[in-house]
């Protein structure tokens, strides 16, 4: 305060911030006079304030901010402070603010301002009357006036309007708000230039409109018919204001009432009769949101910054006060957007872009205001079809898709593909919109954005109609010939698709050849065409990376290679249970590719990527060729174990899952043959040294420990448990240890869960009196400690969900050693182990009681019981 300079900005705040962590540690103990302190020595210098107000706004954030997540005792202990608070000090707190804006409101507006927003933080935990009052209020009001306070002032009296109180009395303070304010001139909207003030007033004119509708549905529901009246003319009489906030050209203005119009909405569509007023002001709210959806001049669609983000979220908001007016009014809606649609499409060749966007826009918009089931737009209601199919039959003959702007092609395709069920109804369309969708228009667009948008549309467009696609196949796969080109890094030519995009290309290729009309022969030769040539650039390009010196080079052929396995896989998306690769005589033709692109796995160059895109081709052809793609596993298997990091396991591992879970008993050889050098490969990773604090290596690590887990718990699961009794006694019991340590040593509950399910099943298969030797020794001497130890550490955490699945599991395994192993295992309990733990006899007792319920689930809500007490 002495400073003959004021301290910089940061060092206040910090100030600050350590004054709040201090209060808000020694108030309720050692400085009950914190703020009579902090007031003695501040008195009305400005700088003192200045700091006095600044812990002020920093112990709000300690005890209130929203944004931060409190633990329960941080809560309890939050809760006491703003108790002790109200009944010690807070109306002197409140005197001290109204001292202080009266000394300055006129000479300091930082402060002011400052001193403002304190008001405006605590109004929402403090007791109301103590500023919703005359004095305060009629200030407050004054400073609304003044240019360098308003702002602030609005904020203040929003957070008034927006704090919880009785119905009729807050009816009454929004109303003497509203009063003061528009005899003030406030309401006189199109008088002010300040953008920035108005986009605080909408906000506070949307907290009263909110508030008064509020109080409109608690007096409903309390059935005081007579306040709720009244309450509905107060909103009446704000709607004119409310409409002019959102038709304003600022968007933010706009923005800040759609909360206040939205709920206004909501009251209409609960009225059983809309007055001529109320029907006006829905027609009005629907031409403001029509015109408001338009994109302004400076939207700069090829580089998409900051404030076109804003635009699009303003958008959704729009949307979905478009949905709200199709809920009050659906005739309404659906006669202005048709009026707009067809005045706007009649002369789309003389019309601004944002205006024809707008119409298609609110086309596609009616999709998801007006729902029906299944896209059924085109039948019931008859009325509303007919105005539907009107407007489709208008959009796809008009030849707006030629407009050149992107935004306009762009609308048209999406519009295109939601109302693909149109085509069904007048299928005569068809060859223009697919002819839109194959020239400069769609997927040969000058611009890339529109050919990638246009490249996913089109595979929708065809896997929607495939019915209807029949007789243009041919004529489309000729076509997009040029689009499947594999472009190899080294011909320079830039293709007019991403490879991302290519694959919706080659997927609707695959859905086009397999969903035709055509005979086997005719399928597997088309799609034959279609791989052939990935089949041979593979070749060529495999050979290339072989001899290739440069990183980069071998980098950018790799990437290619993996495109060419990709687009094959993607095609194969095609078939599906009715349409088999089988029925279809394509067979042959994707067995010719796995023999292509398995060489791939024993290059040495650039493994990561390889070995990726050929394990994503094996996972979708287990699917598509079944038992047949069997003999390549092997072969394929041992190239991927190679070498292999822990990210390459992981990925490995649900390979090789996936072929356990579907062939079972049919794989039985390749698994008792791999498991063992799989196992290997697993634990050599594991037991690598890595830096004591290198995160991402602990991570992959404990990744890599639930896939082992993982791959275990498919093995028990598929009635394939001889594979690992089969490995010889020491591999056993060494697999075994390392399911008891999952269990109990790693704090990760998903993988603790996963092993109590490997030892429930285990000891379920070979837990009787005639498992395997040495079994039951097991069983007590480590599964059923493991099922004690593992809850007992202080890392299994019973608030945790997963831990509470993973205890869950736990309970399944000893039930199930109780099942195989009967009396014994209670014996063993009550005499042996939990003693050993020092239960005391009569918990012991009841553990054993519980355990013999027939009900498993008794057991388990007791297990969590035993374990919450036993925890020190």
């Amino acid at each position: 305060m002495l400073n003959p300079q004021p301290e910089k900005t940061f060092i206040r705040n910090k100030a600050a911030q350590v004054f709040a962590l201090l209060f808000v540690t020694e108030y309720l103990t050692k400085w009950p006079k914190f703020f009579f302190d902090i007031l003695s020595v501040v008195d009305l210098n400005p700088r003192g304030v200045d700091l006095y107000l600044r812990i002020l706004m920093a112990i709000d954030s300690e005890l209130v901010d929203r944004d931060v997540v409190h633990t329960s005792e941080e809560a309890r202990r939050n809760t006491l402070i703003k108790d002790t608070m109200r009944e010690q000090c807070i109306p002197n707190l409140v005197e001290s603010w109204y001292q202080i804006l009266q000394n300055y409101q006129y000479t300091n507006s930082e402060v002011t301002c400052q001193c403002l927003e304190v008001v405006g933080a605590y109004v929402s935990w403090i007791d109301l009357s103590l500023i919703a009052n005359d004095r305060f209020i009629n200030m407050l009001l004054g400073h609304m006036s003044i240019e360098v306070l308003r702002e602030e002032a609005c904020d203040c009296l929003f957070e008034i309007v927006n704090k919880g109180m009785d119905p009729v009395d807050k009816m009454k303070l929004v109303e003497s708000l509203c009063q003061v304010l528009q005899s003030a001139g406030f309401f006189s909207i199109d008088q002010e230039e300040d953008v920035d003030f108005l986009a605080r007033f909408s906000k506070l004119v949307n907290g009263m409109g909110q508030s008064l509708i509020v109080s409109w549905t608690k007096l409903i529901k309390n059935g005081d018919i007579k306040n709720a009246q009244e309450a509905l003319q107060a909103i009446e009489t704000k709607v004119a204001l409310m409409l002019q906030l959102l038709i304003h050209e600022d968007d933010d203005i706009s923005s800040n009432i759609i909360g206040f119009c939205y709920d206004y909405l909501h009251i209409l569509k609960q009225l059983t009769v809309l007055s001529d007023r109320q029907k006006a002001n829905v027609e009005t709210i629907m031409l403001a949101v029509m015109k408001k959806l338009t994109y302004d001049e400076e939207y700069n669609f090829e580089n998409e910054g900051e404030d076109e983000a804003m635009f699009v979220e303003y958008r959704k908001q729009l949307k979905l006060l478009l949905d709200r007016l199709a809920q009050v009014s659906p005739e309404l809606l659906l006669a202005s957007v048709r009026r707009v649609f067809s005045s706007t499409l009649q002369n789309w060749q003389t019309t601004r872009f944002m205006e024809v966007e707008v119409a298609i826009r609110l086309l596609y918009m009616l999709a998801e205001a007006l729902p029906v089931s299944h896209g059924a737009h085109f039948s019931g209601d008859v009325s509303k079809a007919s105005a539907l199919q009107d407007m489709m039959r208008t959009l796809v003959t008009s030849g707006v898709s030629s407009y050149q702007h992107t935004s306009v092609t762009l609308e048209f395709f999406e519009t295109v593909v939601r109302y693909e069920k149109f085509f069904t109804v007048e299928p005569q369309h068809i060859p223009c919109v697919l002819m839109a969708f194959l020239d400069h228009r769609g997927l040969r667009h000058s611009s890339a954005k529109v050919r990638s948008r246009t490249a996913y549309l089109f595979s929708r467009f065809v896997k929607s109609l495939n019915k209807q696609m029949n007789p243009f196949i041919e004529d489309i796969l000729n076509r997009i010939q040029d689009l499947l080109e594999l472009s190899p890094p080294e011909n320079g030519y830039q293709s007019l698709l991403s490879s991302d995009d290519q694959l919706f290309i080659y997927e609707t290729a695959g859905v086009l050849i397999v969903n035709s009309e055509y005979p086997a022969e005719r399928k597997q030769a088309l799609m034959r065409n279609l791989l052939t040539p990935l089949m041979e650039k593979f070749k060529i390009l495999l050979e290339k990376l072989m001899l290739a010196q440069d990183e980069e080079r071998q980098a950018s052929l790799a990437d290619c290679l993996n495109h060419a396995v990709g687009f094959a896989s993607r095609t194969s998306k095609a078939f599906s249970n009715k349409q088999t690769v089988k029925q279809c005589g394509c067979s042959e033709v994707y067995l010719d590719c796995l023999q292509t692109f398995l060489p791939a796995l024993s290059c040495p160059l650039q493994k990561d990527i390889l070995r990726s895109g050929v394990r994503t081709f094996l996972h979708r052809m287990i699917i598509c060729l079944e038992e047949e793609v069997l003999p390549f596993i092997p072969s394929a298997s041992e190239h991927m174990l190679k070498d292999c990091e822990a990210k390459d396991l992981q990925e490995f591992i649900p390979l090789i899952n996936q072929i356990t879970a579907k062939f079972k008993i049919q794989v039985s050889p390749f698994l008792q043959q791999m498991f063992m050098p799989l196992l290997h490969a697993i634990f050599e990773v594991l037991l690598r040294p890595a830096e004591e604090n290198d995160q991402s290596a602990a991570l992959e690590k404990q990744m890599l420990r639930r896939s082992y887990f993982a791959f275990l718990q498919t093995v028990t699961g598929s009635g394939m448990s001889e594979v690992i009794a089969n490995q010889g006694a020491e591999n056993v019991e060494r697999v075994l240890v390392t399911v008891i340590q999952g269990a109990v040593e790693y704090p990760d509950p998903i993988a603790q869960k996963t092993c109590f399910i490997i030892l429930s099943k285990l000891v379920e298969l070979w837990g009787g009196k005639d498992g395997p030797v040495g079994f039951a020794d097991f069983v007590y001497k480590h599964i059923v400690p493991a099922c004690f130890l593992a809850p007992l550490k202080q890392t299994f955490d019973l608030a945790d969900a997963q831990t509470v699945l993973a205890l869950s599991e736990c309970a399944v395994t000893l039930k199930t050693i109780h099942l195989k192993r009967g009396p014994e295992c209670v014996q063993y309990l009550q005499q042996e182990y939990l003693p050993s733990l020092q239960v005391a006899p009569e918990i012991i007792q009841e553990f054993c009681q519980a355990l013999q319920q027939p009900d498993a689930k008794v057991f388990k809500n007791y297990l969590k019981v035993f374990f919450q007490r036993a925890k020190p």
